[in-house]
């Protein structure tokens, strides 16, 4: 038989390619736990296509079938979430063993499984059923165990449903670490040096709560929290600093598009969120078809269900909206008794639970959990009689990541996708809909405490007089349906509607506006849009920070290897092409070199290293509107600022790159190279074999195709799966997810996404069985075991 397929092209969808397809491998298996016949399909992309006779096999071939693809990277999702590394690894694991289950959820489980959708609990289940008998399966020799076990001396363990939601660690919620930061940084350099180094939005001067010192904020404060919500690290168990600026450590893009400004009459829904880069990817993609129950779209793994994609009744889709869900507080606490903590004029007692850490090859580790009324203890200081928690909507009911996108699993309408938005809990959410029927809308999702008296940007006195006072009625969170424009486009930007209330401070840690603003752009500038144009359209790597740069230099005048950069600059149209000479310059300077340079001129000397790399768009807001902290001559310290930044820059590519400007490019210094965790367990061969790249990298921290730069200005977050579906033609749909589904380096779906990932091909996202059928590559045949 020929089996054809289109490659979705970032410019147009063609039919460039026949291939000819063997027919696919069929196997057969026997599996314990399984209650009726069924079948995966596995297409030529690696995605699984799971078709069960009921709900319950469904969510449990689910698991078995991502344990199939991902069983080291959810074990180890597992274990350090729960706090149970060293159990598996040692004794050099016991502080972020610790450290997680302070941010485990130890509220009622009846409530937490209530706030889920309906048959929840039982759909968790049967997941980490399917989970478990893969275990087995590795145990008895009859599935491979991944190298990864071997590697490291360990084993795969069993999964119990709760484990997976009282997990709260994997979420993205914010602003503790900012907030401690921020504080840090007042007491150094003041007000200005926080306004010089972070933009908020809307416009905003942090407030110093009163009765908050923000000198006493030690240093370590948030060692805790960064071991607990950290990666494990295999080459040593120390604190790394994360190398990228605040504002794009997570991001995403997601736009719908009405059915009025398509080419075929229906909606399109497009979204590729971002997260580090890593291998195996931090998302798998699957398809789930039982009676009553049809899924196709990526999650993660270790979650049952999908958080993105669509159910045959509607599409939806998801970025991070920055609402503030953390506070940090500080308390007083009794000389001689750091148990005791002032609450309100009187101590009051923290409660101290006591827990035993099993540790491979020693002997288990007891170790004392402490929380306040307000969440765990993060740090104390016998110096001062001081401790400190973070309060979390961690600790609520309902929050574990994701888990709530199970209320979206049947959503066929924009009300009951607003319901489902009513039950979000984290991360906070942009979520966005698109229906059949032609329906497009988008709301804020997640719970948003209510601060009364204070603006969240610093920790704050844990006395009582700064108390949440619940939290905002899901329904009162900005939403919009059906908008004029025929689209809707979120990019983690301040997208609150013009007429929401101003006295409603969701929070103000929002991100550069500059990818939203070019997808403004793009959905402004064309009457009608295909698929493909959308699939273009999140391969776009126009930089509008850079073009920002550029107004910037109209009056700058340089001499020598400055001039002759200013005029590369000048015939640039802000694309961060990755063999572009004028990309390397804009992407170096911006990245590394011009936050760097204005922190030099406005911020105190003693203030100066707590502001390591400041946010692009947090300095060009600065130079840009002239503002106070530039000093009396604004106009030129933002000369100065601009040509000793643009000096750094350019040593730097001579550097790295050599004397010939001309022969510079982006892609040169901005690589990306993915390797596994464990690396340093490995033979040379055996690290190179599973190693993808180093490949150049086109994009930037403030494009569409986002490629974020660390510190050595290597491409190390950006999208970790893109998806363009066409609702209600379903089959229409692409995918890819970068660097592949599997996990295991000698599949041929470990990395073969990642040269559509640079060069923005797509894989067809199939669904209806017949279209599913003719890209199979493997078909598996189950029954139930005994």
């Amino acid at each position: 038989m020929i089996r054809r397929f289109r490659v979705f092209a970032a410019l147009a969808v063609s039919l460039s390619a026949t291939i000819a397809y063997a027919e696919p491998a069929t196997e057969t298996a026997t599996v314990r736990g399984l209650k009726a016949p069924a079948e995966i399909i596995v297409d030529r992309w690696g995605l699984a296509h799971i078709y069960a006779a009921n709900t319950h096999d469904a969510y449990f071939l689910q698991g078995y079938n991502v344990a199939r693809d991902r069983l080291w990277q959810i074990d180890l999702w597992r274990k350090r979430g729960l706090g149970l590394l060293s159990e598996s690894f040692g004794d050099a694991y016991v502080k972020q063993d610790r450290a997680a289950r302070l941010f485990l959820y130890r509220g009622d489980m009846a409530s937490e499984w209530r706030r889920y959708g309906p048959g929840a609990e039982g759909n968790y289940e049967a997941f980490v059923a399917g989970i478990n008998a893969y275990v087995d399966e590795v145990r008895a020799g009859s599935k491979p165990l991944p190298r990864e076990f071997a590697m490291t001396d360990s084993s795969p363990a069993h999964w119990r449903a709760e484990d997976v939601v009282r997990i709260r660690t994997h979420a993205l919620v914010m602003n503790a670490a900012s907030e401690v930061q921020r504080a840090r940084l007042v007491c150094k350099g003041g007000l200005d040096a926080a306004r010089a180094t972070r933009r908020l939005y809307p416009d905003h001067t942090p407030q110093v709560p009163e009765g908050l010192d923000p000198c006493t904020i030690d240093a370590d404060v948030m060692d805790d929290y960064a071991l607990a919500t950290g990666p494990v690290n295999f080459d040593a168990l120390t604190k790394t600093a994360d190398a990228l600026p605040d504002d794009v450590k997570d991001g995403s893009n997601n736009w719908v598009i009405a059915g009025s400004r398509t080419t075929t009459g229906r909606p399109i829904l497009a979204n590729d969120p971002h997260r580090a880069l890593t291998v195996p990817s931090l998302r798998y993609v699957v398809h789930i078809e039982a009676p009553g129950l049809s899924l196709i779209g990526a999650g993660e793994p270790g979650v049952p269900g999908i958080s993105f994609g669509h159910n045959g009744k509607g599409a939806f889709g998801l970025t991070i909206f920055s609402t503030d869900q953390e506070d940090v507080y500080v308390y007083e606490t009794q000389p001689g008794r750091a148990d005791k903590y002032r609450y309100r004029g009187r101590w009051e007692n923290m409660r101290v639970v006591r827990e035993m850490i099993p540790v491979k090859g020693g002997k288990p580790v007891a170790v004392e959990l402490a929380f306040t009324r307000h969440g765990p203890v993060i740090h104390r200081s016998a110096e001062r009689n001081q401790a400190y928690a973070v309060r979390s909507v961690w600790s609520e009911p309902g929050t574990s990541a994701y888990a709530a996108a199970s209320w979206l699993a049947n959503a066929a309408s924009w009300e009951d996708f607003r319901k489902a938005a009513d039950h979000w809990g984290t991360p906070p959410l942009n979520l966005i809909w698109a229906g059949p029927d032609g329906t497009i809308g988008w709301t804020a999702a997640g719970l948003a405490p209510v601060r009364p008296n204070w603006d969240g940007l610093m920790p704050v006195p844990g006395d009582g007089r700064y108390e949440w006072k619940g939290f905002h009625a899901p329904r009162s969170l900005p939403s919009v349906k059906d908008p004029a424009e025929g689209w809707i486009a979120t990019a983690n930007e301040r997208n609150v509607p013009k007429d929401y209330p101003a006295d409603v401070p969701l929070g103000y840690e929002f991100t550069d506006r500059s990818r939203y603003d070019r997808l403004a752009q793009l959905l402004s500038g064309k009457e009608r849009f295909s698929v493909a144009d959308a699939a273009a359209m999140q391969m776009d790597i126009r930089d509008i920070s850079a073009l920002r740069l550029l107004a910037l230099l109209k009056e700058m005048k340089g001499v020598d290897a400055e001039s002759k950069a200013l005029a590369l600059l000048q015939d640039w149209n802000g694309d961060m092409r990755a063999d572009s000479a004028a990309a390397a310059i804009a992407g170096t300077w911006l990245a590394s070199h011009l936050g760097a340079a204005l922190v030099a001129h406005v911020v105190a000397p003693d203030a100066q290293p707590l502001a390591p790399r400041v946010s692009a768009d947090a300095a060009l807001h600065i130079l840009e509107t002239r503002d106070a902290v530039l000093g009396p001559d604004a106009a030129a310290t933002t000369q100065t600022v601009l040509r000793e930044s643009l000096s750094a820059a350019l040593g730097e590519l001579r550097r790295r790159l050599g004397p010939e400007m001309e022969s510079w490019t982006w892609g040169a210094v901005h690589k990306l190279k993915l390797k596994p965790s464990f690396g340093t367990r490995l033979s040379a061969d055996a690290l190179e074999a599973m190693t993808i790249g180093p490949r150049p990298v086109g994009g930037s921290a403030a494009t569409v195709a986002l490629a974020a730069p660390n510190a050595d200005l290597a491409a190390v977050h950006g999208p970790s799966v893109r998806i363009v579906m066409d609702v209600g033609d379903w089959d229409k749909s692409v995918f890819m997810n970068m660097p592949g589904q599997s996990a295991d380096a000698s599949s041929p779906h470990y990395g073969d996404f990642l040269p559509g990932w640079l060069a923005g091909e797509f894989a067809p996202m199939t669904y209806t069985r017949p279209a599913v059928e003719n890209v199979a590559e493997r078909v598996i045949s189950l029954t139930p075991g005994r």
